[in-house]
């Protein structure tokens, strides 16, 4: 069925056309190469993804990479033969790059996998068909290379009314599809019937321009009765683009930025449908196209229907070039094509013309001149646009001016450059514009994405601050009412209320309720020490820590709580201040328990000497807090003193026997932590005897005593590390000098302290260290190595008793030559 009702476009030129040069003759087959170079980008999209390894053998049609992306398509094996190489390969590209490619060295058997037809394609579900073209690896063989599977499968809302099936090949020296319409009809109507069958389209539209009366016949032919509409058009450069086409056709423009299916449209080339044909009906993945070889470097012009990946200069070697008379070799045609540096390129699925030129038959252009204004390139442009206006905006980086005059409309035909007489490459221009603006795009996207991620981390953290300041006033204002009630409680004087008797027995605890008191105590700090951690450095460990502390430190509470019920009323109630002196002396443990912490690290960076000094004060102001509420704690009698020495030994023995399996944990231990292990032991040993002898309470200038004691020892202490640290930095000899008279100071002080505390002479022997020699030092680590070995066996369930015993010599001989050698 033939129509004339066809409409015209804007623009458009009348370049001489040169298809006699190729379109005389059939399409013929080079032979097989030897090598072949398939690249793993031949379509818009995600490049493939190998899926075979080097050295593999495949056979003709097998899949070689897998679609990497929804816009994406498969790549397949030309031939049969080795996988030689997998990686970077020279490429049909204007600049030159290289790109990934599989390299298959050809067995020359030509072998096919087994190829799984779908002649019923009419009983199949529409996805399983659509599936089957995405797999055959099928993208437009007419430009852009867009994916057929992605083209096909618009979304459900855009319902397509026509079907166009695109026959122009407008573009000067191209006869690629002109052969394949004569040859190839009834595939290709065949291959319509297929897309017909999937997209459901009212009408179906085949466009041919009136240049092609063999190709136009034999179509006509292949249709017979069939409702496709051949619609034959004057021949204008460029109608074969896709929204020039729509226009022809239908008489229906497609809007600016907009895409065909935007009014229900769908553009097809007719190499495309034949693929289709071969991929449905025959179970053939897409693995050659029909290319034209043309130019008058060739002894014989012809198209050739060439696999993927065949080397380009196989092509011009099989029609005849002559290398002498070759000046551009141009991939597409001399309208949109480019110019390939090289013929090491391999033909890909967008390959449609290869154009070898001499000198005489496309000249070089003549040098650019400034623009005159003379509005030609306005009349030619078929998109209706002011190509002189985006020329100025592009030399000026105008970039939004460029977008408000639609330059992405631009199908870069080149009619503009054609016809301007000053030889302005607009084309180019324009080219580089779009880069520019794509680039500047997806800049500003991601700095946009970057600019929402630090927003919502902002947010996160304002929520969590926000968060932590709700619960500190909760827990302000649970403390403030807990006081008012305790106050309130306090002054009743009904003593037969069992909830003021409960109260009024809070100041005097029992012995169960003061130690749930100091475990809640310990798990309260604990748990605002790892907040504390958490809050600077966030990780799922610590946060499990703190889960869990949280959990102790609300068991512990409650325990505290139920213990605090049902207590009866004490004998007589402590004063307050012993309760401000046991917090005092708490507080005061825990401080000198950080202060030893920090003092141990060999080498401390600035945090952590700053958090030393805040320690030490802390430490200082918790000692003198403590001094003052003892001198004015009344006498308690001798019972209760003993109790509170017990419970101080108690604590005491408890931190001392941490330390004690914290150091026997260790696999080995050098001579300093052999020798700090002893000195703990044997306070442990004194420190769990203690409670079981009585002692009175100390006068307070013994407490004074005691006091000045400590600070003694951590004025000694603190003069050491700095020392030490000194001598680890390498500091001058008069700045060491001046530390070492420092600690002899304070080593001074302490004895003078000890002194005066009262205490045996064997305490009094702390800082003077007499040095040994480097035999005893050599026995004294021969002990300690063969103690931590002998113990590592103990603790081990499965340990061989006769290692045991070998242990036990080692030590007892070890044990010998040090008691013989001292």
């Amino acid at each position: 069925m033939t129509s004339l009702n066809v409409w015209d476009i804007h623009g458009g030129i009348h370049p001489p056309e040169c298809k006699e040069l190729s379109n005389r003759t059939p399409i013929q087959r080079p032979p097989l190469p030897a090598r072949l170079v398939v690249p793993l980008v031949q379509h818009l999209g995600a490049p493939a993804e190998p899926c075979v390894t080097l050295g593999e053998r495949v056979l003709k049609g097998q899949k070689i990479a897998e679609a990497a992306g929804f816009v994406s398509a498969p790549v397949h094996a030309p031939t049969s033969g080795t996988v030689s190489f997998i990686g970077p390969q020279p490429y049909p590209h204007v600049s030159g790059m290289l790109s990934a490619a599989i390299v298959i060295d050809s067995d020359g058997q030509d072998e096919w996998i087994e190829l799984q037809p779908q002649p019923h394609y009419r009983a199949v579900q529409p996805d399983q068909l659509l599936e089957q073209i995405r797999q055959a690896g099928i993208s437009g063989l007419g430009g852009a290379g867009f994916p057929t599977a992605v083209k096909l499968n618009g979304p459900p809302s855009r319902e397509i009314r026509a079907l166009i099936i695109n026959g122009t090949e407008c573009e000067p020296y191209i006869t690629a599809d002109d052969r394949l319409m004569r040859e190839k009809a009834n595939e290709l109507v065949a291959g319509i019937e297929i897309l017909a069958h999937l997209i459901q389209p009212e009408q179906v539209l085949i466009g041919i321009e009136d240049n092609k009366p063999e190709a136009i016949e034999a179509v006509r032919t292949a249709v017979g009765d069939r409702r496709f509409m051949v619609k034959v058009f004057p021949t204008k450069y460029p109608s074969g683009g896709e929204k020039q086409l729509i226009q022809i056709l239908t008489g229906e423009e497609v809007p600016s930025g907009g895409l065909p299916a935007d009014i229900g449209m769908l553009c097809q080339n007719v190499g495309t449908c034949v693929a289709i044909h071969d991929a449905v009906l025959l179970g053939k993945p897409l693995i050659s196209r029909i290319t034209t070889l043309t130019g008058e470097a060739l002894a014989r012009p012809m198209n050739v229907e060439a696999l993927i990946g065949t080397p380009v200069a196989d092509l011009l070697a099989f029609a005849g070039l002559d290398a002498a008379r070759l000046n551009r070799l141009i991939m597409g045609g001399p309208m949109m094509g480019y110019t390939l540096p090289s013929m090491d390129v391999p033909l890909i699925k967008t390959t449609n013309c290869l154009l070898a030129s001499t000198l005489t038959e496309l000249p070089p252009p003549p040098p650019a001149l400034p623009c005159i204004r003379c509005g030609e390139c306005a009349e030619a442009c078929p998109a209706s646009l002011l190509p002189q206006q985006l020329h100025f905006f592009a030399l000026g980086q105008e970039h939004e001016q460029l977008k408000a005059y639609n330059l992405f409309d631009c199908i870069e035909c080149g009619a503009c450059a054609y016809v301007c007489p000053s030889s302005i490459p607009l084309v180019q221009y324009y080219r580089a514009a779009k880069g520019e603006i794509r680039e500047l795009e997806q800049k500003q996207q991601k700095a946009e994405h970057s600019k929402q991620r630090f927003e919502l981390r902002q947010e996160r953290l304002r929520r969590a601050e926000e968060q932590k300041e709700a619960d500190r006033k909760a827990r302000a204002e649970r403390a403030a009412k807990a006081k008012a009630a305790q106050a309130e409680a306090s002054s009743i004087p009904n003593q037969d209320d069992p909830v003021a008797r409960v109260q009024a027995q809070k100041a005097g605890l029992s012995e169960q309720q003061k130690k749930l008191k100091i475990e809640a105590s310990m798990a309260q700090v604990a748990l605002k020490k790892a907040e504390k951690q958490l809050a600077i450095h966030a990780t799922p460990e610590l946060e499990a820590q703190v889960a869990e502390l949280r959990t102790a430190s609300a068991s512990a509470q409650k325990a505290l709580d139920e213990a605090a019920g049902p207590a009866e009323a004490s004998p007589a109630a402590p004063p307050a201040n012993d309760e401000a002196a046991k917090k005092a002396k708490i507080e005061a443990a825990m401080l000198r328990a950080q202060v030893r912490k920090l003092e141990k690290l060999d080498a401390r960076d600035a945090d952590q000497d700053a958090e030393l000094s805040r320690l030490l004060a802390q430490l200082t102001e918790a000692e003198k807090t403590l001094a003052t509420l003892q001198d004015t704690t009344p006498a308690t009698p001798a019972n209760p003193a003993n109790d509170d020495a017990a419970k101080k030994a108690k604590i005491e023995a408890a931190m001392l026997r941490a330390q004690v399996r914290k150091l026997e944990k260790l696999e080995t231990r050098d001579v300093d932590q052999e020798a700090e292990l002893s000195r703990l032991r044997s306070q442990l040993s004194q420190a769990e005897l203690a409670p079981a002898t009585p002692r009175e309470n100390k006068p307070a200038a013994k407490t004074q005593d005691d006091e000045a004691l400590k600070k003694a020892k951590i004025e000694l202490a603190m003069k050491r590390a700095e020392l030490k640290k000194a001598e680890k930095a390498g500091a001058e000899e008069a700045q060491l000098s001046k530390l070492r008279d420092a600690l002899a100071s304070a080593e001074q002080a302490l004895h003078d302290a000890e002194a005066q505390s009262g205490k045996p002479a064997p305490g009094l022997v702390r800082t003077d260290k007499q040095p040994i020699d480097e035999q005893t030092r050599t026995l004294k680590t021969e002990v300690a190595f063969a103690r931590a070995d002998l113990r590592k066996l103990e603790r081990d369930d499965n340990g061989d008793p006769a290692a045991i015993e070998r242990a036990q010599a080692r030590l007892s001989d070890a044990e010998r030559k040090l008691q013989e050698h001292t």
